[in-house]
């Protein structure tokens, strides 16, 4: 029997460079599809060497399909919080630019309202030590990126950079969210 599709939802986020979102994000029981891809810029169909540049006004995202029987947006959201630092303006450690800037992009009323409730709910447990500077917006547009970032830790996870930052990310993701995880 064919799953029903209708029941799928989906999210799009951007916390820094997408690779490291991807990771963490494939590794969730009730995340059926991730792509790395671009939004909230300017320029039509952008190239990755375009939004690098920090020209186009797009953020490097992930968009998450998802079925909220197995896994809530809300808890999307607090993995994603947890996995990045939402204090800092456009920028993820040495990544710096609005392309790498913490972004949701709500696909609807309730994914906005259910955004700001968790933000305020963080917020006011001070959880980060600091005010959270996370981007609301409507998703307008999202492009996909090139198929060479797509899986790329799961692709890649000899390189440097996988090693050194995405590796750490989904080994913290693991200990934090195991009751989230899907089954090895």
């Amino acid at each position: 029997m064919e799953a029903n599709t209708n029941m799928r939802e989906t999210a799009t986020l951007g916390s820094g460079c997408f690779w490291c979102v991807e990771a963490v994000m494939q590794s969730l029981r009730g995340v059926e599809r991730v792509e790395s891809g671009y939004s909230g810029g300017t320029v039509t169909d952008p190239t990755y060497r375009e939004v690098c540049h920090g020209r186009t006004g797009h953020a490097e995202v992930v968009q998450i399909t998802f079925d909220p029987a197995e896994i809530s947006f809300r808890d999307l959201l607090f993995i994603f919080f947890s996995t990045h630092d939402p204090t800092t303006l456009n920028s993820q450690g040495a990544d710096v630019g609005t392309q790498y800037r913490s972004v949701v992009f709500y696909h609807d009323d309730a994914q906005r309202t259910t955004a700001e409730a968790v933000i305020a709910e963080l917020d006011e447990e001070n959880v980060f030590g600091g005010t959270i500077v996370t981007e609301l917006a409507p998703l307008d547009v999202f492009y996909p990126a090139e198929d060479y970032h797509q899986d790329y830790f799961l692709n890649n996870p000899e390189k440097p950079y996988c090693q050194a930052i995405i590796a750490p990310k989904v080994a913290r993701l693991r200990k934090q969210y195991l009751g989230k995880l899907k089954a090895a």
